[in-house]
């Protein structure tokens, strides 16, 4: 005879599921995916998918570098033999992002400058606001956004000299900067610790600002990015990132790794 508790439909959470779903597609890209196709291979909507993305990484089961999803340290723990998994998962870069990114209501992104190559180590967006779309690769185009030219901005002429010859300055949009000379001397000109301005010269429609940040010999920046009819925002919500991060480096927490 068959028992009701034989037959009975399991109780089951959507919401575990669908974080399954993701973490299934991120398994299948060895370099990572971006939120778009993760969403599309997980058959979610992008709203749901961004909104478990989000979950994952600041659990540490993902980990989001250069604009794709990978496993982080949490997923990789699950694998791992007794005594090597991590003993607690330490704040993160990501971490702090996400709450500037809440206070703040904009994306707010954070890079270094590492072993001759810019490093967009995390982003921290929403569905609401999103961050700009690498349609360009980052590393190559320093020039043409705000938190590249920031980081140039830091470097000893001999560096970024060396730096422009292995990535020339290329326009992206009529309105990038167009030619080597006039890069340089727009950083020479840079007031040391102010906002570095860029308006729709990585992606029409965006305007970005970044500032430098000081992280022990590390030369590391964070920017924002708001549309362009939202303009106005733009200066008012960089120096709140900006006051957001002295505070938080004067308490001693905020560090990065390279």
């Amino acid at each position: 005879m068959t028992t009701a508790s034989s037959t009975a439909v399991p109780t089951l959470i959507g919401s575990v599921q669908r974080a399954l779903r993701l973490l299934e597609a991120v398994g299948t890209h060895r370099d990572g995916a971006p939120a778009k196709q993760l969403a599309r291979e997980a058959g979610l909507p992008l709203p749901t998918a961004y909104h478990l993305l989000r979950t994952l990484t600041h659990e540490g089961y993902l980990r989001r570098e250069n604009g794709v999803f990978l496993f982080g340290a949490a997923a990789e723990n699950l694998t791992a033999a007794p005594g090597v998994r991590g003993r607690s998962r330490p704040a993160s870069v990501a971490d702090s992002l996400g709450h500037w990114r809440d206070v703040i209501g904009a994306p707010v992104y954070c890079a270094v400058y590492c072993d001759g190559e810019i490093d967009l180590i995390a982003v921290a967006d929403a569905p609401d606001t999103p961050a700009v779309e690498e349609w360009a690769s980052f590393r190559e185009t320093a020039h043409a956004h705000a938190i590249g030219q920031c980081l140039l901005a830091q470097l000893d002429e001999r560096a970024r000299e060396d730096h422009l010859d292995r990535h020339p300055v290329r326009p992206l949009t009529r309105y990038s900067v167009r030619d080597r000379a006039t890069l340089l001397e727009r950083l020479r000109t840079l007031r040391r610790g102010e906002p570095v301005i860029e308006r729709q010269e990585y992606a029409l429609g965006t305007v970005c600002a970044a500032i430098p940040v000081t992280a022990g010999a590390t030369i590391a920046a964070m920017a924002i990015s708001v549309p362009l009819d939202r303009e106005d925002r733009l200066l008012p919500a960089v120096e709140q990132l900006r006051g957001e991060v002295a505070s938080l480096l004067r308490s001693f927490v905020f560090s990065i790794s390279i």
